[in-house]
C-alpha cells in the first residue's frame, strides 16, 4: 500500500518532467508584487515574447507556479487542465458579458481573495492556476498565507494584481475550487483534532467528486488527514461484494494474493471470526465495518500488532475518539470528500 504520508503525483508521463509535460510557459507570468518575474523557459511551448497573440487559454503554467504544484504532490498538467475545464464551462465559447459591458479594457486593480469565516486553507495555488489560465496580461501575487493554515474571518489569503475584466472573469470558477478545497481541509482539521494525542490518524476514501479525486485528496493531507488508495490499482481492498462472488473472505484475500502476491491487500471483515480468517492468511490491513467502539477494542487486542487495522462506518466526531482510544490505526471518512461543505471564501476588489 502506499504510504499515506506521502504526496501523491499523478498523471505524469514515463520519462516526462510533470512541470514541462504540457508545455507549460511563464506566459501569462506571475509575478510578486514587489516586481520580481518569471518568465518562459527553454522548454515552453508557446513562442517566447512574440507569443502575446496567443488565446490566452492555450498557454501553460508559469513555471514557478507548477513547481510549487509539484510540491504540493500535484500533477501541473492535470491542475491547468481543471482550470481550462472550469472556465470554458463558465465562458460556453463566449464571453463574460456583464465584465465587458462594464469595465474599461485598459482598468488594472487588485483582488483580495479573504475568508469569510475561519477554517483550514486549501488549494491558494489552484486559485492561482485559474487565474493564470484566464489572464491575457501578466498578474502580480501576493501570498499571506499557505496551504494548510488555520485563517480567521476577515483574514486575506491571496492578493492578485492584474486587469480588472480578467480578475472578475476568473473569479467565480476560482473560488468554487478554493471554497470546495478549503471546506475539505477543514472538515478534516476537525477530525485530525479529535483525534490529537492517539495513535489514529484520519484517511479518505474514493468517495470524490470525478476528476478532482487528486485535489481533494490533496485538500485532506493539507487538513491534518491521510490518503487511502488514489486508484483501484493501488493496492487492493476486498470488500462484501467480493467476499461474496469470491466464496468467503479467506478464499477472497487468497485470490488477491496469488494474482498479485507484491501487493498490499486490505480486506473488509463484519465480525471478529472474520478477522481471525483474514489475520492468519496474512492481511496486510483489516477493514472493520460498522463495528462498535466495544468490539473495536477486541479486535485491536486480538490482532496485537500482527495487522493494521482501519474503522468504518458510525464514525462522527463525537464518537472519533473513543474508537482512536481502542488503538485503531485509520479511522476511514468519506464525508471528509463526498460532505464537507464549503469554507466561505469571497474576492474583495479594490483599486489597483
Amino acid at each position: 500500500m502506499s504510504n499515506p504520508d506521502l504526496p501523491l503525483l499523478q498523471i505524469g508521463r514515463p520519462g516526462q518532467s510533470p512541470v514541462t509535460a504540457g508545455g507549460g510557459c511563464a506566459h501569462p507570468s506571475p509575478t510578486t508584487l514587489d516586481g520580481s518575474a518569471a518568465r518562459c523557459g527553454d522548454s515552453c511551448g508557446c513562442g517566447g515574447d512574440d507569443a502575446y497573440d496567443l488565446d490566452p487559454l492555450e498557454c501553460g503554467l508559469d513555471p514557478d507556479l507548477a513547481q510549487l504544484i509539484v510540491e504540493a504532490g500535484l500533477d501541473p498538467v492535470q491542475v491547468e487542465d481543471i482550470a481550462h475545464l472550469a472556465i470554458e464551462e463558465d465562458l460556453d465559447h463566449g464571453v463574460d458579458v456583464t465584465t465587458v459591458a462594464t469595465i474599461p479594457e485598459e482598468a488594472v486593480s487588485v483582488g483580495d481573495f479573504t475568508a469569510r469565516e475561519a477554517g483550514v486553507v486549501a488549494g491558494l495555488h489552484i486559485a492561482e492556476a485559474v487565474l493564470s489560465v484566464v489572464c491575457t496580461e501578466e498578474f502580480e501575487v501576493e501570498r499571506h498565507v499557505a496551504d494548510g493554515d488555520r485563517v480567521e474571518a476577515g483574514q486575506v489569503l491571496l492578493s492578485v494584481r492584474t486587469r480588472t475584466r480578467d480578475l472578475l472573469t476568473a473569479e467565480r470558477s476560482a473560488l468554487n475550487l478554493l471554497c470546495h478545497l478549503s471546506g475539505i481541509a477543514t472538515a478534516t482539521r476537525a477530525w485530525a483534532d479529535a483525534l490529537a494525542g492517539t495513535g489514529a490518524r484520519v484517511r479518505d476514501t474514493r468517495k470524490t467528486t470525478p476528476g478532482l479525486r487528486a485535489l481533494q485528496k490533496y485538500a485532506v493531507r493539507c487538513g491534518g488527514g491521510v490518503n487511502h488508495r488514489m486508484s483501484l490499482s493501488d493496492a487492493a481492498l476486498v470488500k462484501d461484494n467480493h467476499v461474496v462472488a469470491a466464496g468467503g473472505v479467506a478464499e477472497a484475500f487468497r485470490k488477491v494474493r496469488e494474482e498479485f502476491p507484491d501487493l498490499a491487500i486490505e480486506v473488509e471483515v463484519d465480525t471478529l471470526h472474520q478477522v481471525r480468517e483474514v489475520l492468519d492468511a496474512g492481511a496486510d490491513l483489516i477493514l472493520l465495518d460498522n463495528f462498535t467502539p466495544a468490539e473495536t477494542a477486541e479486535a485491536v487486542a486480538l490482532v496485537a500488532g500482527r495487522a493494521m487495522l482501519e474503522s468504518s462506518g458510525r464514525l462522527t466526531l463525537d464518537n472519533a475518539r473513543a474508537y482512536a482510544e481502542t488503538g485503531i490505526d485509520y479511522l476511514a471518512v468519506g464525508a471528509l470528500t463526498h460532505s464537507a461543505r464549503v469554507l466561505d471564501i469571497g474576492l474583495d476588489l479594490r483599486a489597483g
